[in-house]
C-alpha cells in the first residue's frame, strides 16, 4: 500500500484495492478488455489481479477464469467490460462474491431507469458503482490503471465526463512537465457523481490541483458545497463545462428567463465557491502548471524581460489585457537592471535585454534576479530565446541547463514566481525548468492568461457565502403569476409598491384615480412584457387622458383588468431588474441587473444562488457595469443600496418558500436615494404534469 493517509471510508476499494477482477478480459489488443487487463496487471505487485473471460485464454501468464465465482476470494474492485446485456448479471455476481466496488466500462446498457436499476443492484448490498459508460479509474500513486490511455504521474486530479478530454489533458500535462494523480471517469453517473468524485480528491495529498469536466451537474447545490470545501482545503478546482450558447434555444416568459443561462449560473457558482471556470483543456493545463509552481504571485504587478523590444511590448500588452500591471521600476531596481544591460540601454519595464542574454547566458539569471529581488513586482516573465540556444549550438546545452537551474533557484530564494515564454519547445533546459516547477509556455498569451487565472484564485474572498440549503418555511402555494397576485405576495414579504387600485371598467379606473390623485400609471393585466404589448401608459395627468389610455389599451391588449397606480418619480432614481429563476440543477438563482425595457439589450447582470446575505447582495449590485449609476454618477447622490440589496434577499427567500414559481421578476425595481419601489412584478408558475 502507499505511504499516504488512507482515503475516506469507502473510497479505498476504488483507488487502492487489495484485489481487482477484470470481467471481459481479452488477449486481443483491439479490445477494451485487453487494455483494462494489461493496466490491472501493471499493478500486480501491489494487489491480487484476476482476469475473467468466458472464452478462456491468458494474458502475460495469467489465465482467464470462467466467472467471478471461480475467484479464490472476494474481489474488492470489479471492472465490467462485457456486452450490455450481461452487465446486470456481472454486477449481481460480483455482489454475491463480496465485491465492494464496480467500475462499469460498458456503454449502451439502457436508459436512465436501467442505469438506476443497475446502480441499485450494487448499492443495495453496500457496494458502489462508477459508470456505466465510463473510461475507468486511475491512481498513479497506488499504481492502479483501470483505463485506456497514458496517464503520467503528477499532481493534478481529474474528474471527467469525457474520456477523450481527460486523455488530451493528460498529454498536455505531460508536455508541460506535469501529470495526473488520480483520474475518475464519470460516465452516466448512475451512482457516483461529480460531487462524489471531487470530494474524494480533496483530502488526497498527491492531488494539489483538481481538474473537472462536467456536463450534467445533477445535484448542483451539493456540488457548490463541494467546490467551497475544496477552496477551504486550499485545493484549486479548475472546471470545464459545455453549452456556453445553451440559452439561445430556450423561450422565456420574462426578461429573467432570457437573462439567466445555464453557463451563467455555473459561472456564478464557481465565482462564489472559489473555483475557476475555464474554457479549454489547454487553458486548464496552463493554469494548473502555474498553480503548481513553487511560488504564487501575491499581487498583480509583473516585471517583464524580453530578448527584443517587440517581444517585451507584446508581453506587456498580453498581460495588460488580463488586468495585470507593469509598474515602473524603483531607482534601486533600475540601477540593478541597468548593470545587467549593455551600456546606454534603458532600464524600464518591460526590460529590453538588447542582446545581453545572447552575449552571456548568465545575463538571463542576473536580470531575473534584479527583477525578483527588487520588490517592484509580484511576478516576473522572461520572454524570448532562452531555452533555444542548444538547438543551434549543442555546445551550449550544458551551460543553458546550468542557467535554468539557477533561474529555478531564484524562485525559491525570493518566493516570487517566474514564468518563461520560449521560442523553443522541447530542450534540455526547458525540461529542467519544468522539472523544477517553473512554468514554461510556447506563447506569451498562455503565460499571461495562466498568471491572471492564478491571481483570480488567490484573490477569492476567504469568507464563503452562506450555505445555500436553508430550511424554507411552509407557505401556501400561489395560484398564478400575474401582477395582482405577485404584488400582494411580494408586499407581504416587505417589498414596497406605489399605491394602486384595480379596475375592470373605465368608470372604476376614474374612481380609483380620484382616490389616488394624478399623475397616474395605467397597466393592462395579463401580459408579461406589458410595454411591448402596448399595455402601459405613464404620466396620465387627468381624467380625459385616463379614459383615452384605457380605450387604447383595451383595443391593443384585450385585457379585462387594469391596474391604476400612483406615478412614482423620485429624483435620481435608477431602474434595476431583480429576479429569481429555478435552475434544474442548482435550484433558485437570484438575478440583479440594470433594468427597465433595455434589460435584455444591456444584459448587465449578476447571479448568485439563493439565499443571499445583504452583504452578498450588495456585492452583486456593485459588480454590475452600471454600478457607478448606483454609487453617484457625475455628482448625483448614491441610491439606497441597502434597500436594493434587501429586495434581492427577499426575492431569494420567496423563491425558496414558493417552489411552485419557476421564475419571479421585478422589473423595474426603482432604486433611489430614499429607498426602492417595485413598479412591476411577474412570475411563471411551474407546469402541472399532464
Amino acid at each position: 500500500m502507499s505511504g499516504e493517509p488512507p482515503d475516506p471510508p469507502g473510497w479505498g476499494p476504488l483507488f487502492d484495492p487489495r484485489s481487482v477482477a477484470v470481467v471481459g478480459a481479452s488477449g486481443n489488443p483491439e479490445k477494451w478488455g485487453y487494455w483494462l487487463a494489461s493496466g490491472a496487471l501493471a499493478g500486480r505487485h501491489r494487489r491480487a489481479v484476476h482476469l475473467v473471460g468466458r472464452r478462456g485464454g491468458s494474458l502475460r501468464g495469467v489465465p482467464f477464469l470462467p466467472g467471478l465465482d471461480a475467484l479464490p476470494g472476494p474481489p474488492e474492485h470489479v471492472v465490467v467490460a462485457v456486452p450490455p446485456h450481461g452487465v446486470r448479471q456481472v454486477v449481481a455476481d460480483g455482489v454475491a462474491a463480496g465485491a465492494r466496488w464496480f467500475t462499469v466500462i460498458t456503454s449502451g446498457t439502457g436508459g436512465a431507469a436501467e442505469d438506476r436499476a443497475l446502480a441499485a443492484t450494487a448499492t443495495a448490498h453496500g457496494a458502489r458503482l462508477l459508470g456505466p459508460n465510463c473510461m475507468g479509474v486511475v491512481d498513479t500513486g497506488s499504481e492502479l490503471r483501470l483505463s485506456w490511455g497514458d496517464f503520467p504521474r503528477g499532481n493534478v486530479g481529474m474528474v471527467s465526463q469525457s474520456g477523450n478530454l481527460a486523455l488530451e489533458t493528460a498529454r498536455l500535462l505531460a508536455r508541460a512537465g506535469q501529470g495526473i494523480s488520480r483520474f475518475v471517469s464519470l460516465g452516466n453517473q448512475a451512482d457516483i457523481n461529480a460531487a462524489d468524485a471531487l470530494e474524494a480528491l480533496i483530502p488526497h495529498p498527491a492531488t494539489r490541483v483538481i481538474a473537472a469536466y462536467v456536463e450534467d451537474f445533477r445535484d448542483g447545490r451539493r456540488l457548490a458545497r463541494t467546490l467551497r470545501a475544496a477552496r477551504a482545503a486550499d485545493k484549486p478546482v479548475l472546471l470545464l463545462t459545455a453549452g456556453r450558447s445553451a440559452a439561445s434555444g430556450r423561450a422565456a416568459a420574462s426578461h429573467t428567463g432570457a437573462l439567466v443561462s445555464a453557463p451563467a449560473v455555473v459561472a456564478a457558482v464557481c465565482r462564489d465557491a472559489g473555483a475557476l471556470l475555464l474554457h479549454s483543456a489547454g487553458e486548464l493545463v496552463d493554469t494548473a502548471v502555474a498553480l503548481l509552481a513553487p511560488a504564487l504571485p501575491r499581487g498583480r504587478r509583473v516585471a517583464v524581460a524580453g530578448d527584443s523590444g517587440g517581444q517585451g511590448a507584446l508581453a506587456a500588452d498580453a498581460l495588460a489585457a488580463h488586468g495585470l500591471e507593469l509598474p515602473g521600476l524603483s531607482p534601486d531596481t533600475a540601477t540593478a537592471v541597468a548593470a545587467c544591460l549593455p551600456p546606454g540601454s534603458p532600464a524600464g519595464n518591460p526590460v529590453d535585454l538588447a542582446g545581453a542574454g545572447e552575449a552571456d547566458l548568465a545575463g538571463y539569471v542576473r536580470i531575473s534576479e534584479a527583477l525578483l529581488a527588487g520588490g517592484d513586482a509580484d511576478a516576473a516573465v522572461l520572454t524570448g530565446y532562452f531555452g533555444d540556444y542548444a538547438t543551434a549550438n549543442s555546445a551550449q546545452e550544458q551551460r543553458e541547463c546550468a542557467m535554468a537551474g539557477r533561474l529555478a533557484d531564484l524562485v525559491t530564494a525570493h518566493g516570487r514566481p517566474l514564468l518563461v515564454h520560449s521560442m523553443a519547445r522541447d530542450t534540455a533546459a526547458l525540461a529542467l525548468l519544468r522539472e523544477r516547477g517553473v512554468p514554461v509556455y510556447e506563447r506569451i498569451e498562455q503565460a499571461a492568461a495562466a498568471l491572471a487565472h492564478t491571481l483570480r484564485w488567490r484573490e477569492r474572498p476567504e469568507q464563503p457565502p452562506p450555505d445555500p440549503l436553508p430550511t424554507a418555511r411552509a407557505a401556501p402555494p400561489v395560484a398564478d403569476g400575474g401582477y395582482r397576485t405577485m404584488r400582494s405576495l411580494l408586499a407581504s414579504y416587505g417589498l414596497r409598491f406605489p399605491d394602486a387600485a384595480f379596475a375592470d371598467t373605465p368608470a372604476e379606473a376614474v374612481r380609483a384615480a380620484r382616490r389616488l390623485g394624478y399623475p397616474l400609471v395605467l397597466k393592462a393585466m395579463g401580459a408579461a412584457h406589458k410595454t411591448e404589448a402596448g399595455g402601459v401608459a405613464l404620466g396620465i395627468r387627468d381624467e380625459a387622458a385616463l379614459r383615452a389610455a384605457f380605450a387604447r389599451m383595451r383595443a391593443a391588449t384585450g385585457a379585462t383588468c387594469y391596474a391604476v397606480e400612483a406615478m412614482a418619480e423620485p429624483p435620481y432614481a435608477v431602474e434595476l431588474i431583480a429576479g429569481v429563476q429555478h435552475d434544474p440543477a442548482f435550484g433558485p438563482v437570484v438575478l440583479a441587473g440594470m433594468g427597465g425595457v433595455t434589460a435584455e439589450l444591456l444584459a448587465d447582470t449578476a447571479l448568485a444562488l439563493a439565499p443571499l446575505t445583504p452583504g452578498h447582495a450588495r456585492r452583486l449590485l456593485l459588480s454590475l457595469r452600471g454600478a457607478p449609476l448606483l454609487t453617484g454618477w457625475r455628482g448625483a447622490p448614491p441610491v439606497d443600496l441597502d434597500a436594493a440589496a434587501a429586495a434581492l434577499v427577499t426575492l431569494g427567500h420567496i423563491a425558496l418558500e414558493h417552489p411552485e414559481l419557476t421564475e419571479i421578476e421585478v422589473n423595474p425595481l426603482l432604486v433611489h436615494p430614499a429607498g426602492a419601489l417595485a413598479l412591476d412584478a411577474h412570475a411563471v408558475p411551474a407546469r402541472t404534469p399532464a
